[in-house]
């Protein structure tokens, strides 16, 4: 019996012959576009006409010239007024009164009156012009005629004919006719044209004065950068500052706001002015919108300076040339002329230029230096071109303290006494001992009978915020770094700060981003001379310059990080400032290592030879002849004096103290006594070295027996 199965569930293995047929999809195309309408289509095209720069350029071209013609007749008419009027003198009296310059104002006041009392006469002698005007107007007709007549006469009885009598006369009534007739011809274009010729002159008094606003103006002086500094520019440049006093009374000036501005001096690679600020602008106000006023110059902030002169509110505008500090200044002249040599109780560094692009030099004689900055602005680089300069006089002994130690000072290496390089706790205790050592000198130099001279002594740390945050300490648990009482550092370069000048051991300190953590506020006053490369904060600015400086216009802080490399704000007498300021910006010259190595080459042939020591000895048991040895050097002879300076600078703790006895004593019966040469003492390299050759001979025959 057979069954009918009904299956519930669909196969899913389907048949063979299904696995071949193929199945096609069919997609309906997509329907057209719906049409834009006409309105859409006219409004795009009427857009993209009217924003075209074609057309913008059009437009504005129209506008421009429309101005031109408009202000050029208010122009007209102002100077017609101004010359007709009073006008003028009342505009500089109030001009005058805004700026509480009264003086100048009585002046104003007098000369308005003078032309009022002018005015009044022409007046006066118009009421008798027209009876005189004809009563002239007959006596020169009947001159006229009785000439012509008498003319006429005259070629009458030259041609016999009495009719020529008339014939000036009628030729004169003729020519008249002429005239009369050439008139009434032109006259009538002339009403046309007229009108057109005096527009077109208004025209051209609206384009010379540049009257029209500035949306108009073509792309290339609509962004005036760089544009010629006028007094107009700056009378507007502060009326748009922001100070309400400030824009009130100029508005009050009218025109006559340049009253404000002395001359516009050229100065360097760009201009300067001084402007005497209207009563109740301070100049603080003036200051504090530093970036306005520059784009109110159309220049960038760092192309503005504004300094505080001598004149009772004033403020001096130095506006560079745009783009011009940008560019660089030059090779340094220690570069340029190998016959340079140094002075240093009467010379000048030769640091750079000022921004007028004047030689800005530098004296270092009995001035302590510190030079701060943002890391990688060029420090080392001007302290160093300092050190280059001064290393060219041979009398000038160097103490140098390396506390970046990766050869920026390499190449003093055989002209330092001593060279410490190193970032370590162990190279900052090492500098820490050789500053000391110069406080020895230093009372060494303070204890000689008076009247004595001595040579120069730089003692140079160059990243000396190292060891002001150095954490180490000695046996007797004194820090070497920090800024209290007990610290060895601190109280060492405190101590030549108060005394060192008087005998010529001077302090030379680089920092970076100075704190008064790594940069102690007794340290950076001590400075006599004190130079800021950029920095983060006005604050910074007070710490490195102090607040005389900073609040007489100094601001390093305003200086740009990297694009203002080896540009430095200077606070110190020793450099040539402007009267009424209280520092000067110097754009210093770089001397790239080569360079430096190669003057130091010059400096050394200048020398009698110098024995470097890169670490402080620290009280091992000295060998005097060895030493004495080391300090003469190349030199043939050295005089005694400078033989114990430079023993006192070798190793203050053992020869500090010495004199000439001390030296005679270790001397005497060596065969290297001192002697007198040329009047003054000395001590011969050869005999020293015959001595120190038969001491040794001497030791190994001792020793073989």
């Amino acid at each position: 019996m057979s069954e009918n199965v009904v299956r519930l569930h669909k196969n899913p293995e389907p048949p063979a012959d299904q696995a071949a047929v193929t199945t096609l999809t069919v997609v309906p195309e997509p329907a057209p576009p719906a049409p834009v309408p006409l309105w859409v289509r006219s409004g795009r095209a009427v857009r993209a006409a009217v924003t075209h720069d074609t057309t913008k350029t059009a437009a504005r071209a129209v506008a421009r010239h429309s101005l031109y013609t408009l202000n050029g007749g208010r122009i007209v008419v102002r100077r017609t007024w101004d010359g007709r009027t009073g006008a003028r003198y009342e505009r500089m009296l109030r001009a005058a009164e805004a700026a509480g310059n009264y003086e100048v104002a009585e002046e104003w006041e007098e000369r308005l009156q003078r032309f009022r009392e002018a005015r009044h006469r022409r007046r006066m002698d118009l009421l008798h012009s027209p009876g005189d005007a004809a009563k002239g107007v007959g006596v020169a007709a009947g001159m006229s005629v009785g000439a012509l007549v008498a003319l006429g006469v005259v070629m009458a009885i030259n041609s016999g004919d009495v009719r020529d009598v008339i014939t000036p006369l009628a030729a004169t009534i003729e020519f008249i006719g002429l005239l009369i007739r050439i008139v009434q011809i032109v006259w009538g274009p002339a009403l046309t044209i007229g009108p057109l010729l005096a527009l077109l002159a208004l025209w051209a008094v609206g384009k010379h004065q540049q009257a029209a606003p500035a949306w108009s103006m073509p792309d290339q002086v609509r962004s005036s950068e760089g544009e010629p500094i006028t007094p107009s520019i700056v009378v507007k440049a502060l009326r748009d500052l922001g100070v309400p006093a400030l824009r009130k009374a100029i508005q009050e000036m009218g025109d006559a706001g340049a009253s404000m501005l002395g001359p516009i001096r050229i100065a360097g690679c760009g201009v300067e002015v001084d402007v005497t600020l209207p009563s109740g602008v301070s100049t603080i106000e003036v200051q504090n919108r530093r970036r306005k006023l520059a784009e109110n110059l159309t220049r960038h902030e760092h192309e503005v300076f504004i300094t505080i002169p001598q004149a009772a509110r004033t403020v001096r505008l130095w506006i560079a040339d745009s783009g011009a500090l940008d560019e660089p200044i030059g090779p340094s002249p220690l570069v340029t002329d190998e016959t340079m040599t140094a002075d240093y109780a009467k010379g000048r560094a030769p640091w750079g230029q000022d921004l007028r692009g004047d030689a800005a030099a530098l004296s270092l004689y009995q001035r302590h230096l510190l030079i701060t900055g943002l890391s990688n602005q060029g420090k080392t680089v001007a302290l160093r071109s300092l050190a280059l300069w001064l290393s060219l006089d041979r009398s000038v002994q160097f103490l140098m303290g390396d506390l970046k130690g990766v050869g920026d000072w390499a190449m003093f290496d055989g002209l330092a006494t001593t060279l410490i390089q190193g970032p370590t706790d162990e190279h900052v205790i090492q500098v820490t001992e050789m500053v000391e050592g110069a406080v020895a000198e230093m009372n060494r130099r303070i204890q000689a009978p008076p009247g004595t001279t001595f040579p120069p002594l730089i003692v140079l740390v160059d990243e000396a915020q190292v060891a002001f945050m150095c954490p180490a300490k000695d046996e007797d648990k004194r820090p070497y770094g920090g800024s209290k009482a007990n610290s060895r550092y601190f109280m060492a370069v405190r101590k030549i700060h108060n005394q060192g000048r008087a005998v010529n051991v001077l302090m030379w300190q680089g920092t970076q981003d100075p704190t008064n953590e790594n940069l102690p506020k007794l340290v950076r006053e001590g400075a006599h001379t004190r130079a800021s490369l950029a920095l983060g904060t006005e604050s910074q600015a007070r710490m490195a310059l102090g607040d005389k400086a900073v609040d007489g216009g100094a601001a390093p802080n305003l200086l740009r990080p990297g694009l203002d490399r080896g540009t430095l704000v200077v606070a110190s007498d020793g450099i040539a400032i402007p009267a009424g300021q209280s520092s000067i910006t110097v754009r210093t010259h770089y001397i790239d290592d080569d360079a430096a190595e190669a003057i130091t080459d010059r400096a050394k042939a200048l020398r009698d030879g110098v024995t470097t020591l890169h670490a402080i000895d620290k009280g091992e048991q000295r060998d005097p002849l060895a030493d004495i040895a080391s300090v003469i050097g190349t030199a043939e002879r050295v005089r005694t004096k400078d033989v114990l300076s430079r023993l006192g600078t070798l190793n203050p703790g053992a020869y500090g103290g010495w004199s000439f006895l001390d030296l005679k004593r270790v001397l005497e019966g060596t065969g290297a006594e001192p002697y007198k040469s040329d009047g003054v003492m000395v001590v011969g390299r050869d005999r020293l070295a015959r001595a120190l050759a038969n001491r040794d001979d001497e030791g190994s025959a001792s020793a073989s027996q």
